[in-house]
């Protein structure tokens, strides 16, 4: 018996796919996905419905369309009409009237966070600096121009100055950006299309397949090559369009979600068939399931002759991952970038997705967009790459991204062509803020440069709030008072170890910690020491970082500073079990706090007889010092962890030698040193409980 899948069935009806879908389950008909297939009775059956349905639908028009109705219906909109411009203009009068009220009382009023700056208060006061300190000094407050002052004191100070100094919650701010990006009508929404970005392992060959893409489906009207630097490119198949990010690495995608700009729809992933599921194809998949993005797996190079497709497909189903012809959901497409093989159904599958998930957005309101990338222009000023979400951006259009605003001068589309407005999904280049805006902030258009100019400083105090405030990011040290709070309900963990059990071992054990008040989730796992980009997963999905046996970059290690990143790591197991278990329960007490105050690098290794091995060192950061303790890492592994046994300079003894310094090194009972190996200095503290 002949059989037809389903989304085929949905071409030939030319209805979308989803509906279809529900149409079958509405029948009882066995189908799990788009990609199911049905049998050709069943198929006749189903058309025969929507048929008759679609007649029903023209007769009840044509009814709608009959003189009488009209006529009913024309004197009812009439009166309703009526009704309606009454209440308008009531609704309009009281508001004119609160509005006039409003303005009058908030005349001598300033709102701010918890914290100010006393420059800030002073420039919102319009008074020198110089004399609110004057005023702090006499409170028995003595402070600079650039220090913060709490609520408490600026209320006093504001109040000799004649101004209402009024705390602005979060929840103020929130409201502020609700009232410009608020939720659509369904009726108004509209199919957009789907903004896609691409992933994987390293040579897999991601550039080359965007690249075919782009030559082979860019349209007419854009041909003349695509500018790289845009930061994404739209392409054109079956009359619809496609947007494909050009900044594919999963790092910039976790870096933009970090931020709280979630804008792909859609992950391709990229693997190569001779070479199979690697490490940083694993990590993909990882960052693309914790931005709940669906994802589609394209099997690249299948026309070299070691190509395994079915061998990629068992490796895919080991990281969660089963193709549909598996029985699962995950849509894997054999592609060959070199050849151009199976390009068009890739795209026909990322167009199929899009259409499941129903992406639609109102292009009739005001604009709402994210920042892709922004750049300083020496001729052009500030650049921003937006990406339009919601609405539609015009050139004229007054707009504010985070602390930057301004009215766009003008837009360039990805083809570096300009033009005047760009709708829902649709990258372009703009010109004309003040400044240039933080990737993944969000860009909304606004009624006028006073509103903009307003709502960026309300950003630029906020930013400062944060800055000012303690650490806001979980961390084991507070997890138990944040639990108590009702703040965390899961707690999300990145682990790095040295071999692969260790990694198995501890997800064990850590799942068992579970308990009802929070839920313990491994979100990425892998071997080898801890690198930016699990930094940025952690800081992404509010993670703690854990590593045994390994240690991070020391970009890595700033990484972490700067995002808040709890970050720890162990040589046991068991102590980082007992750390969580303990911080779950409240009864966490750390005592001892290692800090790290240097890394050298072995350049030179001397042997010593009656004495053993030295290594000649260069300080590459920090210092090292005759009584730290000091641990050997190879290959971002730790080999060795100890005492100094001496630190030479030339052939004095020292206590210390710093950054840029070389110097002679001995470890206490270690001899296994080889050039290249890096060693880390540190100190213990003690910690007092507060």
């Amino acid at each position: 018996m002949t059989k037809i899948r389903i989304y085929e069935l949905a071409k030939e009806l030319n209805i979308p796919t989803k509906d279809l879908m529900d149409k079958i389950l509405e029948l009882k008909i066995p189908a799990n996905s788009h990609m199911s297939t049905i049998d050709e009775e069943e198929a006749e059956l189903i058309k025969e419905i929507i048929e008759e349905e679609s007649d029903n639908k023209v007769k009840d028009k044509i009814f709608e369309d009959s003189p009488e109705v009209h006529k009913n219906d024309k004197i009812k909109n009439k009166e309703k009409e009526i009704k309606e411009s009454k209440k308008v203009k009531k609704e309009e009068a009281e508001e004119k009237e609160v509005k006039e009220v409003k303005e009058v009382k908030e005349e001598k009023t300033i709102q701010i966070y918890d914290n100010i700056i006393i420059k800030d208060f002073a420039e919102k006061m319009e008074v020198s600096p110089s004399q609110v300190i004057t005023k702090l000094i006499g409170l028995g407050v003595m402070a600079n121009l650039n220090q913060p002052i709490d609520i408490n004191s600026a209320v006093i100070v504001g109040k000799e100055f004649g101004f209402n100094v009024e705390s602005m919650k979060e929840s103020e701010e929130k409201m502020d950006e609700e009232r410009l990006d608020f939720e659509d009508s369904p009726e108004d929404l509209q199919w957009r299309p789907p903004v896609v970005t691409v992933m994987g392992h390293v040579d897999h060959g991601k550039t080359s397949l965007l690249d075919v893409i782009r030559k082979t489906h860019v349209t007419k009207q854009e041909a003349g090559g695509i500018t790289q630097h845009i930061g994404a490119s739209t392409v054109t198949i079956n009359k619809k369009k496609i947007v494909f990010l050009d900044t594919p690495g999963h790092e910039a995608f976790t870096a933009m979600r970090a931020r709280g700009a979630q804008i792909t729809d859609i992950a391709v992933l990229v693997v190569a068939a001779d070479d199979g599921v690697m490490p940083q194809t694993i990590e993909a998949i990882n960052h693309a399931k914790a931005a709940g993005i669906p994802i589609i797996v394209a099997i690249n190079k299948i026309d070299k002759p070691s190509a395994n497709i079915e061998r990629i497909k068992q490796e895919l189903v080991e990281q969660g991952l089963v193709p549909e012809d598996w029985g699962g959901d995950t849509i894997c497409v054999p592609v060959s970038a070199l050849k151009k093989k199976g390009i068009n159904d890739l795209l026909e599958m990322i167009l199929l997705v899009a259409e499941m998930q129903e992406l639609k957005a109102n292009p009739d309101r005001k604009a709402v967009g994210a920042i892709i990338e922004g750049e300083l222009d020496k001729g052009k000023g500030p650049l921003a790459t937006v990406l339009v979400q919601k609405g539609t951006l015009k050139v004229g259009d007054v707009v504010v991204a985070g602390s930057a605003y301004g009215r766009v001068r003008a837009m360039f589309d990805d083809v570096g062509k300009r033009v005047k407005k760009a709708t829902p999904s649709i990258p372009v280049v703009i010109l004309g803020l003040s400044e240039v805006p933080e990737a993944g902030e969000h860009l909304y258009v606004v009624d006028d440069e006073k509103k903009a100019r307003l709502y960026s400083e309300k950003k630029k105090d906020k930013f400062r709030e944060i800055q000012l405030n303690a650490n806001q990011k979980v961390s084991l040290d507070d997890l138990f008072e944040k639990i108590q709070m009702g703040e965390v309900k899961e707690l999300n963990v990145v682990i790095k170890a040295d071999v692969k059990g260790s990694i198995e071992a501890v997800k064990q054990s850590l799942t068992k910690l579970s308990v009802d008040e929070v839920r313990l989730n491994v979100i990425h796992d892998g071997v080898g020491g801890i690198t930016d980009s699990d930094v940025m997963l952690a800081s992404a999905s509010n993670a703690i970082l854990i590593g045994f046996n390994v240690r991070p970059t020391l970009s890595a290690i700033d990484l972490a500073k700067r995002e808040k990143v709890d970050l720890r790591t162990y040589r046991v197991i068991y102590d980082a079990i007992e750390d969580i278990k303990s911080a779950i329960n409240g009864m966490l007490e750390p005592t001892i706090k290692e800090e790290v105050i240097g890394r050298s690098e072995i350049r030179a290794v001397f042997k010593v007889s009656g004495v053993g091995n030295i290594a000649g060192i260069y300080v590459l950061q920090g210092k090292i010092t005759r009584n730290c303790k000091v641990r050997l890492i190879r290959n971002d592994v730790v080999i060795f962890e100890g005492d100094v046994s001496s630190l030479k300079r030339f052939k004095d003894d020292v206590k210390e030698i710093s950054f840029g310094y070389e110097g002679g090194l001995g470890l206490e009972n270690f001899n296994d040193i080889k050039e290249g190996d890096i060693v880390e200095s540190y100190i213990l503290k003690e910690i007092r409980k507060e």
